[in-house]
């Protein structure tokens, strides 16, 4: 369900913004494996590499696919589903991932009912590097014909792994679609044979449908998402998965930015080590800004926000943590009623790099979720391009 955004004042407080100009990147093209009618793209990196997926469209099919990252570019399109029952949507979008044993795993959203937001998470995994996939299957089995969606994949290791998600099970039908109730954050996991091992729930009060995010520190794996209070204020929260458990959510920082509607607008992490790296969005005084804060202790506590953004920003923002506990964070910049994808270095001690457009989006706001991935000295984005027709477009950088 996707709410208006209605500003407020908050009490976020950012650091000092001293420059580092000598920081810059040259954001080279990479020509795109996605074909026409393409959106919806989503990076994930591991030890293996990195996979980027999209959704293709041809008349009333969708297709799933996906390509890796190789030496000359990007490896050929390979399809992990293809149907008239999928759920689209342009922050809801499905994932592949490679786990620590070179498995592959997938998610989509397949509709279940007529209703606007009746769907479920559907799974699936591939042994034979995506020439064939197990099938589907959803790590929630409430039967519920809801919303279930906004899912975010992390691995465990051995080939077993986990996935978050937000959960309508609890909400009710009202007259304009939109649905009544709570929004729940839930949370699977399944061993390296793909048998379901737990469902939990997380929390039982959260925003509607802003994107969830998932890192793996070296202490368990770090889950950030927005929350709703009983006022309506929608802070970003972090939980941590760790021996099984999951620990008892707290805020990255109290903005106090309290909305009538979920602003669609998700955070983003990143971990190397005990360094923890989380990115979001928050309106002051009607305008809305990205901001990062830093942890050293996994995610336990975290430093003050450091704005991201120069004039304004739409959010939409992704982040890379770097081995000396810097970051590199992405956010769509809005100036002059113009946005541009756009990247930038942050140090913890607020110190921040000249700001690199990766693309220039014009008046266009509805481009969907740029996105950002490392693996080693390179940074890979991947956008929908709306120049002529939706197309998904890509990119890669040297680290300096």
């Amino acid at each position: 369900m996707l709410g208006l955004l209605v500003g407020g004042a908050v009490g976020c407080k950012q650091t000092a913004l001293p420059s580092t100009p000598e920081w810059t990147l040259h954001v080279e093209p990479l020509p795109s494996p996605a074909g026409p009618a393409s959106a919806q793209p989503q990076l994930t990196v591991s030890q293996h590499g990195v996979l980027l997926s999209w959704l293709e469209s041809a008349d009333v099919t969708t297709t799933f696919r996906f390509a890796e990252r190789s030496a000359g570019g990007w490896t050929e399109p390979r399809t992990i589903q293809s149907g008239r029952d999928f759920f689209v949507n342009f922050a809801d979008v499905p994932s592949a991932a490679r786990l620590e044993n070179r498995t592959l795993v997938a998610h989509w959203l397949q509709r279940t009912a007529d209703d606007t937001y009746a769907y479920d998470v559907k799974l699936t995994r591939s042994q034979d590097d995506g020439a064939t996939w197990s099938a589907p299957f959803s790590p929630h089995h409430d039967g519920t014909k809801g919303e279930h969606g906004f899912a975010s994949l992390f691995d465990l290791h051995g080939g077993a792994f986990g996935v978050v998600w937000l959960d309508g099970r609890n909400m009710k039908p009202s007259a304009d679609g939109e649905g009544v109730g709570d929004m729940t954050l839930r949370g699977a996991t399944f061993g390296a044979d793909a048998t379901q091992t737990s469902e939990d729930a997380i929390d039982l009060r959260v925003c509607e449908c802003c994107p969830t995010a998932a890192a793996v520190s070296a202490d368990g794996v770090v889950v950030a998402y927005r929350d709703r209070r009983a006022d309506e204020v929608r802070n970003i929260q972090i939980t941590r998965f760790a021996n099984g458990k999951w620990s008892e959510p707290a805020p990255v920082h109290d903005d106090g930015w309290r909305i009538d509607g979920c602003p669609v607008n998700g955070p983003a992490a990143s971990a190397v080590g005990r360094n923890v790296a989380i990115a979001w969005f928050t309106v002051q005084q009607e305008q809305g800004h990205a901001f990062v804060a830093f942890s050293t202790d996994a995610g336990q506590t975290f430093g003050a926000p450091i704005q991201v953004d120069d004039a304004g920003s739409l959010g939409r923002v992704d982040v890379e943590q770097l081995e000396d506990g810097s970051a590199v964070v992405a956010w769509i910049e809005l100036a002059d009623q113009k946005a541009s994808f756009s990247v930038r270095h942050v140090e913890p001690s607020g110190r921040r790099s000249a700001p690199v457009v990766v693309t220039a989006m014009g008046a266009n706001r509805n481009s969907g979720y740029p996105r950002m991935v490392r693996r080693g000295q390179e940074l890979v984005f991947a956008w929908t391009g709306t120049d002529d027709s939706l197309r998904v477009q890509t990119a890669a950088a040297r680290l300096p």
